[in-house]
């Protein structure tokens, strides 16, 4: 392929994006405005796990082991 081709193939590629561009930007403009998107709540969440630790590295690398997992 030669210069002037892959330069032909470019403009005709930037050209289609600004040509959709174009009908992407009249399209939005021609309907109505949506309306803002509503924050969703969140529900308080249970103290329960919140005060539930972790196990440390070493005891849940032992639990993988004894059940059998290759670590």
């Amino acid at each position: 392929m030669t210069k002037e081709e892959r330069d032909r193939a470019a403009k005709a590629v930037i050209d289609n994006m600004a040509r959709l561009k174009a009908l992407r930007l009249a399209r939005e403009a021609a309907e109505p405005a949506r309306p803002a998107a509503a924050v969703k709540k969140t529900r308080a969440k249970s103290g329960k796990k919140s005060e539930e630790k972790a196990p440390a590295l070493s005891d849940w690398l032992a639990g993988q082991q004894s059940g059998g997992r290759r670590i």
